[in-house]
């Protein structure tokens, strides 16, 4: 299950762990990313708190956490590579992922359709 955030991150739920990104929509309105600030591994975030940041050729962009739990890998990758978030937003360009402290906040999420119409209004 993916779920989206009105600020363009998604989320997939795998067992108790969820992955987070930004959807390609985000990316795209970023233009090239190349710097990602990534939180360290045991640090806790809250639901729509900043848990990374996210820097562009155009601007930079505090990520927020789609869920509340404790941060339990990052993508590493990203440090060295990371132009993957424009080519993969939603697979290779993960930022992290969560130990998912509250399943019930991804009920405040969007649905894969829900977010396209949202998008679709922008």
């Amino acid at each position: 299950m993916i779920k989206f955030t009105d600020q363009h991150e998604w989320v997939r739920v795998e067992g108790e762990e969820a992955v987070v990104g930004i959807t390609p929509y985000a990316a795209e309105q970023l233009g090239d990313v190349v710097f990602v600030e990534l939180p360290e591994a045991g640090r806790k975030v809250d639901q729509f708190k900043e848990a990374a940041v996210v820097e562009s050729v155009k601007a930079a962009s505090e990520i927020y956490a789609p869920v509340g739990g404790e941060v339990v890998a990052v993508n590493a990758a990203l440090a060295e590579t990371p132009g993957l978030v424009n080519e993969d937003a939603l697979g290779k360009g993960w930022f992290l992922k969560l130990r998912i402290r509250d399943k019930g906040e991804l009920d405040k999420l969007m649905s894969a359709e829900e977010y396209e119409t949202y998008v679709k209004g922008l």
